[in-house]
C-alpha cells in the first residue's frame, strides 16, 4: 500500500493543508520532504526510519554531508535541499532580529537562537550584540567545543562588545543533549561575563539554553 491508497486525512500533505503543520509528527512533515519512499517503504515509513537511525530530528537535520547522503533515500540532492531550507527559516526568523530593530518579543529571539544553535552536535556559545536601545548590531558564535562543553574567555567577549560598541548582550548556547537546563558551570560562567561586562558598562539582558525544541532564559528563571 502507498500513500495514495491511505484515507486522505491521513495523508502527510492533505493534513498539512487541512489542520496546518503543526498538527504532524515529525515522521510526517519529513515524509513532506522527502516526497517519494523507497523500494517496500512509504515515504512516512522511511522518515520513521531514518528519524531512529539518526536519533531523532536535531541529529538528522544536523548531520553532515557524508552521514546525510548514505543514509537510504537520500543523497546529494536532498542535501542541498536540506540546507537551503534550513538557510531560508534563518533568514526569515532573523527578519525580526535585523539590524536596526529593537528586540520586542522574546518568541522571536528563542525561536532565532534555537534555529542558528539546536543543530549543532557540539556546543556553541553565541552573543547577540545590541545597542542602548535594544537594537541588533549583530550576532556572533564566538566559542565551540565538544558534545559537553565549551570554553568561554570573558576577555574576547569583552573585545567583541567594545568592537562592536554593544550597550548590551544577550547571551546563548546550545546544549547538545537535548536537555536545556542550566548547569552550574553555565550559572558560574554567566556571572563571570556579568562581571567583566558591567567594568565597561554593558548589560547582560539574559542568557538563553537552547535544547531540544525548548529555550531556557536566564532572565525568565530570576538566574540573572
Amino acid at each position: 500500500m502507498t500513500i495514495r491508497d491511505w484515507p486522505a486525512d491521513e495523508r502527510p500533505r492533505e493534513k498539512l493543508l487541512e489542520r496546518g503543520a503543526e498538527a504532524l509528527t515529525d515522521a510526517e512533515l519529513l515524509a513532506i520532504f522527502l516526497r517519494t519512499g523507497i523500494a517496500g517503504r512509504t515515504a512516512v515509513d522511511l522518515a520513521r526510519s531514518l528519524l531512529d537511525d539518526f536519533g531523532g530530528l536535531a541529529p538528522l537535520l544536523g548531520a553532515d554531508r557524508a552521514r546525510f547522503c548514505a543514509a537510504p533515500g537520500l543523497g546529494d540532492a536532498k542535501y542541498a535541499q536540506l540546507k537551503a531550507v534550513l538557510e531560508l527559516s534563518r533568514r526569515y526568523l532573523a527578519q525580526n532580529l535585523r539590524r536596526g530593530d529593537a528586540l520586542s518579543c522574546p518568541a522571536d529571539t528563542f525561536a532565532y537562537l534555537q534555529a542558528r544553535l539546536a543543530s549543532f552536535p557540539f556546543e556553541v556559545f553565541a552573543c547577540l550584540f545590541l545597542d542602548n536601545r535594544h537594537r541588533v548590531l549583530a550576532y556572533e558564535e564566538l566559542f565551540r567545543g565538544s558534545i559537553d562543553g565549551a570554553s568561554v574567555h570573558p576577555r574576547e567577549v569583552v573585545r567583541r562588545t567594545l568592537q562592536h560598541n554593544a550597550a548590551a548582550l544577550i547571551l546563548a548556547h546550545n546544549h547538545p543533549s537535548g536537555v536545556a537546563e542550566p548547569s552550574q558551570a553555565d550559572e558560574h560562567i554567566t556571572r563571570r561575563l556579568r562581571e567583566a561586562l558591567a567594568l565597561i558598562d554593558v548589560r547582560v539582558l539574559d542568557h538563553v539554553i537552547v535544547g531540544d525544541g525548548a529555550c531556557v532564559s536566564f532572565a525568565e528563571r530570576g538566574l540573572l
